[in-house]
């Protein structure tokens, strides 16, 4: 089932060529409720000119389906540096519906069509992989790198960092040096959590 696109209202979006475009898994996509990514996200766009376009699924399909209108129908889809993800999951899985799906067969789902993106993951999940994981992931899908957390929610929850992270690729679209920033400028956060880049 194809779910329609929540926008952010068209006053929040500033001139922007970037965008953020966030998947939260939710146990009912029928269920209309505002998250904390969403107000995250409302966040992320009035204070920082950064627009993004939100989406709730509860089951593979569903991701299958948002990431594939994303991919086909959606004409900015080159602006979308990062798609980000907040679904729950152990090290090299993601959980959907009470179903664990491994990287591996997310990687073949999206064979191809996430040429040059960067998928983020907020640490609902720890993000674990061997290089061997890391580089099926990234050969399979185009992606550029995958990003995540080594620790999980421990009453700390990563959006903060999350937001920091998506603000200064909009001042640099260098990965390396967004990286690098982002622990200059939020060391103890990125220690905390155990901020990864598998590239």
């Amino acid at each position: 089932m194809l779910q329609k696109k929540q926008q952010l209202p068209q006053t929040h979006v500033v001139d922007t060529d970037y965008f953020i475009y966030c998947l939260e898994a939710v146990e009912d996509v029928e269920v209309e409720t505002i998250t904390e990514t969403q107000n995250k996200l409302d966040q992320l766009t009035s204070q920082y000119g950064v627009a993004s376009i939100y989406n709730t699924c509860d089951s593979i399909e569903g991701l299958e389906n948002n990431i594939n209108t994303l991919v086909l129908d959606d004409h900015n889809f080159n602006d979308y540096e990062i798609i980000y993800l907040v679904i729950t999951g152990e090290a090299n899985s993601i959980t959907l519906n009470d179903y664990n799906y491994s990287l591996q067969e997310v990687a073949e789902l999206f064979e191809g069509r996430l040429q040059g993106k960067i998928l983020h993951f907020s640490n609902i999940k720890v993000l674990d992989l061997d290089e061997e994981e890391a580089q099926y992931f990234l050969d399979i899908t185009g992606a550029k790198a995958i990003s995540g957390y080594g620790y999980e929610y421990n009453g700390i929850t990563s959006s903060n960092l999350d937001i920091a992270f998506f603000n200064l690729f909009k001042e640099d679209d260098n990965m390396f040096d967004v990286v690098e920033e982002l622990h200059q400028r939020h060391y103890k956060l990125c220690k905390l959590l155990d901020f990864r880049l598998y590239y």
